[in-house]
């Protein structure tokens, strides 16, 4: 079996890993994180000098949520492969599904905004994604 859990630097994205380290403990699991990319519509100037350090800010970011999942897994015996993508969070998770038998993401993120973000993310996965979708709080 073949789990996919998004994750972000969340408490929550933390506990889905946790619920599927734990319930899919012969799986192979792999970890998504999203870098979001600029959009034009923040003025053409700054997409470009933010475009020109995504790559930079997508292996840092990614780096961090490695470790931390890297970490998470160890205190379960077990390891995960870490997949780091830029683009729409949700686009890019529904893009990665089909390659898996389920996933496993978080309900949302920490703060209010992230709530807001990351639980739309969470919303769209559940609702469009090819493959079951266990969402956790």
């Amino acid at each position: 079996m073949r789990v996919l859990v998004p994750m972000d630097d969340s408490e929550m994205a933390e506990r889905a890993l946790e619920y599927a380290l734990d319930v899919h403990d012969d799986a192979e699991i792999t970890v998504l994180t999203v870098v979001g990319e600029p959009s034009f519509m923040w003025g053409e100037a700054v997409a470009i000098a933010l475009a020109d350090d995504m790559q930079k800010v997508a292996e840092e970011h990614g780096q961090a949520v490695a470790d931390r999942a890297g970490e998470i897994a160890a205190e379960h015996d077990m390891e995960v492969d870490v997949d780091v993508r830029t683009g729409h969070p949700a686009r890019a998770i529904l893009d990665a599904a089909g390659d898996y038998d389920t996933v496993v993401i978080g309900s949302h993120g920490g703060s209010v905004a992230d709530q807001l973000v990351i639980g739309n993310v969470a919303e769209k996965i559940f609702r469009r994604s090819p493959v079951p979708v266990t969402v956790v709080r």
